[in-house]
């Protein structure tokens, strides 16, 4: 449990926090994609107001669920976000935090940026939804918006530099303890970063807000793209050669989020140099990027399971009496997915009039995807009953 001796905590609880915040976005993209909002880049107050006030009982109501269900999840990411903070404080005065900075799982410690970037990503979303006028003032908020992803930045530049830094100098990396994708984690956190940099970059009306969101999120996604390339070979390499860690097995699925985050950033810089910049837009180029982006998500989501299934490891930690705070990494790919599925339909489909919006193709395309939103929420409530002791359900 979160709460229990400092000793025993583990960076990985951040992972609970990170969860809900990305639960709460998916559950965003609903009226973002389905709602008009052509005076703003992202769906706001002034465009919720009609439809919840309307004469349609049926769609006032949905959207009535869905914002509570957004304001839901925020609170608990902003529960936990703090909880953790405050047991993270007291673990590092601690001797198993001197033991975890001088191993492998020293890694686990950029959970906490990955999770403090998404604490600015549900403020600007909750911001757009329920404060009237943010848009207006808008221009104003991102610079503010730049300088929060620049500290945060910094910090896991930080992070991981003396992580990185102390591996080259004393050789000390366990490749025997290699035998999955956990170093994925840091490569996690810099997408993450790179694609709140990508927002203003994309939305500023202000080119040199547009340029400096950018280049933010170009350097941070080179970053990630450049350690991928590293950390994949090693760990594949430790993987072949020992077989796969059951007990971190689940690491198999975070390259399904780090696409969604370098798919997104990659729509934005897209956006923000055509609107920004006057690039053209080549809609087919946006259809076969995204049609790249989630086809190997969804390759890497069915091997995943599969391997997953195999060595036993949904038996023994959601069905069975194990219990690790790093099974909270299963709710960033179902989350990564489903959010990503979305971007495919509006920005790869739609975008070239392959389907029209709300259509039967429309919502026969978007039905896989919402049963993995809600199969996610009903494993993260589960997780928050087993590893957390909250006692919300029982799944």
């Amino acid at each position: 449990m979160l709460s229990s001796n400092e000793s025993t905590f583990n960076p990985h609880y951040f992972l609970a926090a990170l969860g809900a915040g990305g639960l709460a976005i998916s559950f965003f993209l609903y009226p973002m994609f389905m709602v008009p909002h052509p005076q703003t880049p992202m769906v706001a107050f002034e465009s919720l107001h009609p439809v919840l006030l309307g004469d349609n009982a049926i769609a006032s109501a949905l959207l009535s669920l869905d914002l509570m269900a957004v304001l839901a999840f925020a609170i608990i990411h902003f529960h936990l976000l703090i909880k953790s903070l405050v047991a993270f404080r007291r673990f590092r005065h601690t001797d198993a935090y001197q033991k975890l900075r001088n191993s492998n799982r020293e890694v686990s410690l950029m959970a906490i940026p990955l999770t403090l970037s998404m604490s600015v990503n549900i403020v600007f979303v909750l911001g757009s939804l329920f404060v009237p006028g943010l848009w207006q003032i808008v221009e104003w908020l991102f610079p503010f918006a730049l300088l929060a992803y620049l500290s945060i930045g910094l910090y896991a530049l930080r992070i991981y530099g003396a992580y990185f830094t102390r591996l080259l100098i004393k050789g000390d990396f366990d490749f025997n303890q290699n035998n999955n994708l956990s170093q994925l984690m840091a490569i996690f956190a810099f997408a993450m970063i790179a694609t709140g940099f990508a927002g203003p970059g994309a939305m500023s009306h202000t080119q040199a807000i547009n340029a400096i969101g950018i280049f933010g999120s170009l350097f941070f996604l080179s970053l990630a793209v450049l350690l991928a390339v590293i950390k994949l070979v090693l760990g594949l390499k430790s993987i072949l050669r020992q077989g796969i860690a059951k007990e971190s097995s689940y690491t198999l699925w975070i390259l399904i989020p780090i696409l969604t985050l370098i798919g997104i950033s990659g729509i934005r810089i897209i956006m923000g140099l055509h609107h920004g910049f006057a690039e053209p837009l080549s809609k087919p180029g946006l259809f076969v990027f995204t049609s790249v982006i989630l086809s190997i998500e969804i390759l890497a989501g069915v091997l995943g399971y599969k391997i997953m299934k195999k060595v036993g490891y949904f038996q023994d930690y959601l069905q069975g009496e194990k219990r690790d705070a790093g099974s909270f990494a299963l709710i960033c790919p179902g989350v990564a997915m489903f959010v990503f599925g979305f971007f495919f339909i509006v920005f790869g489909l739609m975008k070239n009039d392959l389907i029209a919006p709300f259509s039967i193709a429309y919502f026969v395309i978007l039905a896989p995807f919402i049963f993995i939103q809600i199969k996610t929420v009903a494993v993260y409530l589960k997780l928050n009953c087993q590893v957390l002791g909250y006692g919300l359900c029982r799944i």
